[in-house]
C-alpha cells in the first residue's frame, strides 16, 4: 500500500428543479506504507455500503480492518454513514479506535442548529455499541497510528457560538511519509482563528489540505495564507465547485469561487483535486 489519501465522490443525490444534485460530503480514507487504514466520517445516510465496499477494494479483503476511524463533527453530510456502518454492517468490518469530540445534542439545538441536534442525539443513542473503542479527544493530544503522526489542533470550544456545529469541528494534523496533511472538516473563521492564535503560521503549514466546509464559507483567508498548502482538497458537488444551482457560473450564494481565486493568488498549490470529478486519490 503507499501512502495516500482517497476523497470519495458523493453517491447520494437530492432532487432540485426537476432534475437532481449530488449532495456534499466528507468520505475519506488514508493509507500509510504500512498498510494501517485511517477512515475519515464517511458521509451522508445511504452512502455507509458505498464506503465499506470501497474499503474492501482497498484493502483487498472481505472483511477490512481499520485502524482508525477519525470524526470531524455531527452534521448530517459527515457522519450518518459512520453510523449507519456501526448500526447494520458492524459485523463486516473491525475498527481499533474512533476518535470523536461533539457537543451536546441540545448544545447545538440551543443555537439554533437542529439538524446538527438530531445527528448528535443519533450518535450518542449508538454511542453505547462502540464506547469501548473511542477516544474522545482535545486540542494539544497526540496520537500515533502506525507511522501517521496525528496531532489534535482544535475541538469544541463551547465558548464559540457562531456557526454552530461547523465549529465544533474537530481539526487532524496528520504527519506521514514526510508530508503534513490538515484535515478541517467544516471548521469556520472563529475556530480557524483560534488555531492561527494558538499555533501560529508555523502550526497550520501542511502539504496537503482538506479544505473547510467543502471550499467555501470555512475558515479565512488568512489562515490558507499560513497554511500555504501544495495540495488543495475540495469535497464538493458541481453546483458547490461551480458556485451554480443551475442559473450559470457563479450566481448561487457560496463562496467557492471566490475561495479557489484565493488559493491561485496565494501561489503554492501545485495540485488541486475535487470529488465533482469522481474520487480523487493523492498518493506520496
Amino acid at each position: 500500500m503507499k501512502n495516500a489519501i482517497h476523497s470519495l465522490a458523493p453517491v447520494r443525490t437530492f432532487p432540485h428543479r426537476g432534475g437532481f444534485l449530488y449532495v456534499q460530503n466528507q468520505a475519506q480514507i488514508i493509507t500509510t506504507e504500512q498498510g494501517k487504514i485511517i477512515a475519515i466520517d464517511g458521509g451522508h445516510v445511504g452512502e455507509g455500503e458505498f464506503f465499506l465496499e470501497y474499503l474492501k477494494k482497498l484493502t483487498g479483503k472481505e472483511k477490512p480492518h481499520v485502524d482508525a476511524w477519525l470524526l470531524t463533527h455531527p452534521h448530517d453530510d459527515h457522519i450518518p454513514a459512520f453510523l449507519e456502518l456501526m448500526e447494520k454492517h458492524a459485523d463486516e468490518f473491525t475498527v481499533d479506535k474512533i476518535f470523536y469530540n461533539f457537543p451536546s445534542a441540545q448544545f447545538c439545538g440551543n443555537y439554533g442548529d437542529k439538524g446538527a441536534s438530531k445527528t448528535t442525539a443519533e450518535f450518542y443513542a449508538l454511542l453505547p455499541r462502540f464506547v469501548e473503542k473511542t477516544t474522545i479527544c482535545s486540542v494539544g493530544d497526540v496520537y500515533d497510528v502506525g507511522d501517521a503522526h496525528v496531532e489534535i489542533l482544535y475541538s469544541p470550544d463551547p465558548y464559540i457560538t457562531q456557526n454552530v456545529c461547523n465549529n465544533t469541528s474537530v481539526v487532524y494534523k496528520i504527519t506521514l511519509g514526510g508530508k503534513v496533511l490538515l484535515i478541517l472538516g467544516d471548521c469556520g473563521v472563529e475556530a480557524g482563528n483560534r488555531i492561527l492564535n494558538r499555533f501560529g503560521a508555523d502550526g497550520v503549514k501542511c502539504d496537503v489540505c482538506q479544505m473547510a466546509h467543502h471550499g467555501q464559507q470555512g475558515v479565512n483567508r488568512a489562515f490558507y495564507e499560513a497554511a500555504r498548502p501544495e495540495v488543495c482538497i475540495y469535497l464538493a458537488p458541481d453546483w458547490v465547485w461551480n458556485n451554480d444551482a443551475g442559473d450559470g457560473f457563479n450566481t448561487y450564494n457560496l463562496k467557492t469561487v471566490e475561495v479557489r481565486g484565493w488559493m491561485d493568488e496565494i501561489g503554492t498549490v501545485k495540485t488541486t483535486l475535487c470529488t465533482v470529478f469522481g474520487t480523487q486519490i493523492y498518493e506520496w
